[in-house]
C-alpha cells in the first residue's frame, strides 16, 4: 500500500534527521531504506534528506530552515510585454486573425510593409522580439484577444424528449453509409453570435455517402470553408 503525501512528509522529517547525522557509509543504507519506503527517485530522495531542516545562517541574527512542505513557485521573467503585444495584435487583425503557425512566417514581411507605409512604428528592440517570437507564444499572447471574437455554437437545435420515442433514431443495423439516401440534418443560424431577434436560418442536409465521395476529391474541404 502506498503512503499518502502527509505520511511521506512525516517519514522525510524523521529520516532526514538520522541521515544528516550519519556517517557516509550509513547514509547509503538509510537512503536505500527511505527509497523503498516512499518510492522516490534516488536523486530526489537524496536531495530531500540532505536539505530538509537544514539551517543556513544569513547573518548573525537571521537564519533560514529548509522545509519540504513549502515550495517556491519560480517566477519567469516576462520577455514579451505590452510593447510587443500591441503591434502583434495589429498585424494579427490585418491578417484576418489567423493562428500563430500561419502568422509567424508572415511577421517579417508584414513589419516591413507596415513600416514602409508608416502604418506601424516600433523600435529596433521590439522588432527583434517580433521576429524571434514562436508560434506557440503568439497563440498564448493572443488568447485573451481571440476570446473576445469567439462565436458560440451556430446550431440552434436543442435535444428534447417530447418526440424522442416517436422518431426512429440512427442505429448501426439500419444505417448504410455506403448507399446514397442516408442523410444528416441540422439547423444553422446566421445570427452572428447573437441569437436574440430575427435572423436567417439554414436547414443543412448532408448525404453521408455523397459527401464522403466528394470529400476524397476535395469537396470536404470546400464545404468546411463555406461553413456548412
Amino acid at each position: 500500500m502506498r503512503l499518502t503525501v502527509r505520511e511521506k512528509q512525516k517519514a522525510t522529517r524523521i529520516t532526514a534527521a538520522r541521515y544528516q547525522r550519519a556517517s557516509k557509509k550509513k547514509k547509503g543504507a538509510i537512503l536505500d531504506e527511505f527509497i523503498e519506503l516512499t518510492g522516490y527517485d534516488r536523486c530526489y530522495a537524496s536531495y530531500l534528506l540532505k536539505n530538509h531542516g537544514r539551517k543556513i545562517w544569513i547573518n548573525n541574527k537571521l537564519r533560514a530552515i529548509g522545509d519540504i512542505r513549502k515550495k517556491h513557485k519560480r517566477q519567469r521573467q516576462r520577455i514579451y510585454g505590452d510593447d510587443v503585444l500591441k503591434p502583434l495584435k495589429l498585424i494579427w487583425a490585418i491578417m484576418d486573425c489567423i493562428c500563430g503557425k500561419r502568422l509567424r512566417p508572415m511577421l517579417k514581411e508584414m513589419l516591413t510593409i507596415l513600416q514602409k507605409h508608416k502604418e506601424l512604428k516600433v523600435t529596433r528592440e521590439i522588432k527583434k522580439k517580433l521576429l524571434r517570437i514562436s508560434a506557440a507564444t503568439i497563440d498564448r499572447l493572443l488568447k485573451p484577444e481571440r476570446k473576445k471574437y469567439e462565436l458560440k455554437g451556430r446550431a440552434l437545435t436543442k435535444p428534447g424528449t417530447l418526440m424522442k420515442h416517436q422518431i426512429p433514431i440512427r442505429t448501426f443495423s439500419e444505417w448504410d453509409e455506403q448507399r446514397p439516401g442516408f442523410v444528416e440534418i441540422d439547423l444553422v443560424g446566421h445570427e452572428g453570435g447573437n441569437s436574440y431577434g430575427d435572423f436567417i436560418q439554414t436547414l443543412n442536409v448532408t448525404d453521408v455517402c455523397i459527401h464522403r465521395v466528394d470529400g476524397n476529391a476535395g469537396g470536404k474541404e470546400q464545404s468546411r470553408d463555406m461553413g456548412i
